[in-house]
């Protein structure tokens, strides 16, 4: 018990020094540049608060998704090591199934489509 009070002691310590240092180190002067929408010093040729279309992040949240599935199936070739290997086949087509269903239905919406 002696060595977790002293782990957990340590550690709030130290979360408190770091926190105190991280308020105190930042210099808070904003400049003419820091104040501008483009940092890197050449005046803007245009508004810098143009809206991106939606299918860009349509885009971007089905990358998202199907990145996310392949961290879901990675564990399952040491799936088959369970007691019951057809239960995880199951799930995994399972999440297939519905992610294959998803496409389909992005697809035929016209989702995916940069351009009308």
């Amino acid at each position: 018990m002696n060595s977790i009070t002293a782990m957990i002691t340590i550690t709030i310590l130290l979360s408190i020094i770091l926190t105190t240092i991280s308020f105190w180190l930042p210099q808070m002067t904003p400049d003419h540049e820091k104040l501008s929408p483009y940092e890197c010093g050449f005046d803007p040729l245009g508004s810098a608060r143009l809206p991106f279309s939606l299918r860009f992040f349509l885009i971007a949240i089905l990358f998202l998704l199907f990145d996310l599935e392949i961290a879901l199936l990675l564990p399952l070739p040491w799936g088959d090591q369970l007691t019951s290997p057809l239960t995880t086949l199951i799930w995994a087509s399972t999440i297939l199934i519905l992610l294959t269903l998803g496409l389909i239905y992005e697809w035929t919406q016209g989702g995916l489509e940069w351009a009308e």
